[in-house]
């Protein structure tokens, strides 16, 4: 790789993710107290691997010009949809927390989902800057919206609304910054509203429903739908300004009344430990995060690399915003894990791949003159 290239790597958005990793390991081990400390470490060390692996396709993905991303999008659209489609089939697919949204490769679990966030944001993003200026009426949108129509339908036959969702905020949020007229945008949320009676009756599972009523009111049910937010904000709360500690013993994390609390909870397991003061630091870190992301997308030297930094941008807003939100009732619960910090071998290759192409953008932002 060329030095002049390597010279606009930027540490500042790689320091930042590899601090936010070290809370996410420190976390992770103490969350899974209620195991002995054997298996405890175990979570550490496969969570230690997956970054390391991380790094490696990180190192990969940096090597190759993100232009050729671009010329072989359809290519890479195609093995997107494949994987969303292999899922879901028995024998392939693997049933986990109620959705088939796993392969199991003998060592490792893969859930498609996850590596298609990538694939999807980059074809949609050559689509994007092949059409500019093309974003005007409803024809213009058409092949956009199926596009991304595909692999969302498939996302939600998993199903897995969650993901799903993270899908339609940043297709929302690259259409935003590739000039779609802002009459579609206000059209596209009075449509939700209007057709949401519809969605709930017809398209809405049973257990969806129940996050939503729960969401409102979780102390309906406190015993059942209710339990898991009831107990998160309860752990968040208890840890006031500076935390219990990280070796307390009387808490709710070492006493396991927190739900899945090395994943999709640990946000709640960071505040009760470390009070405000560490939840503060988290919220601080992941703002300096999306603010370094949005810089990025600024000084990118096209179309294309600005519009892939900005999907990556808007799939992290709202996997931050969602999760460290429904640890405090703020949100509905839908499944979606904490960047960098939730345990998850799928989510941190994913994640250190979408940072990887950041960076990769970035370090191509100027055209190289012999």
């Amino acid at each position: 790789m060329d030095r002049k290239i390597l010279k606009n790597f930027d540490i500042p958005l790689f320091i930042n993710i590899v601090a936010l990793v070290i809370m996410g390991l420190i976390a992770i081990y103490a969350s899974t107290q209620t195991f002995s400390t054997e298996q405890s470490i175990r979570f550490v060390i496969i969570q230690s691997v997956a970054f390391a692996l991380g790094l490696i396709a990180m190192g990969v993905i940096i090597s190759i010009d993100y232009n050729q991303f671009g010329i072989f999008w359809k290519l890479v659209y195609f093995i997107s949809i494949l994987m969303l489609v292999a899922v879901l089939i028995p024998g392939i697919g693997k049933v986990n927390k109620g959705a088939r949204g796993w392969i199991d490769l003998g060592i490792v679990e893969m859930q498609p989902a996850e590596f298609a966030k990538i694939g999807i944001i980059i074809t949609f993003a050559k689509l994007l800057e092949n059409r500019e200026d093309k974003l005007n009426t409803f024809k213009d949108l058409l092949v956009p919206a199926i596009h991304v129509g595909i692999p969302i339908i498939l996302i939600m036959l998993q199903p897995d609304l969650g993901n799903a969702l993270v899908f339609i905020v940043f297709t929302v949020g690259m259409l935003f910054v590739a000039g779609i007229n802002i009459k579609f945008v206000w059209g596209s949320i009075l449509t939700l509203l209007v057709s949401f009676p519809i969605l709930w009756n017809f398209i809405l599972l049973p257990h969806q429903k129940s996050r939503l009523t729960t969401f409102m009111n979780p102390y309906n049910d406190p015993l059942g739908d209710g339990y898991h937010v009831i107990q998160s904000m309860l752990a968040v709360g208890s840890g006031q300004i500076t935390g219990k500690g990280l070796n307390a013993e009387d808490t709710m994390t070492n006493l396991n009344f927190l739900p899945e609390q090395w994943t999709d909870f640990i946000f709640s397991v960071i505040s009760e430990l470390t009070g405000f003061v560490g939840a503060a630091i988290i919220v601080v870190a992941f703002a300096l995060f999306l603010f370094r992301l949005l810089h990025l997308s600024k000084i990118a030297k096209d179309q294309f690399g600005t519009l892939i930094i900005a999907g990556i941008f808007f799939m992290y807003l709202f996997q931050i915003v969602e999760n460290i939100g429904m640890t405090i009732g703020l949100m509905p619960i839908t499944g979606i894990t904490l960047p960098f910090l939730s345990y998850g071998g799928s989510s941190m290759l994913t994640n250190m791949m979408a940072v990887g192409l950041v960076l990769n953008v970035t370090m191509r932002r100027h055209k190289i003159k012999f």
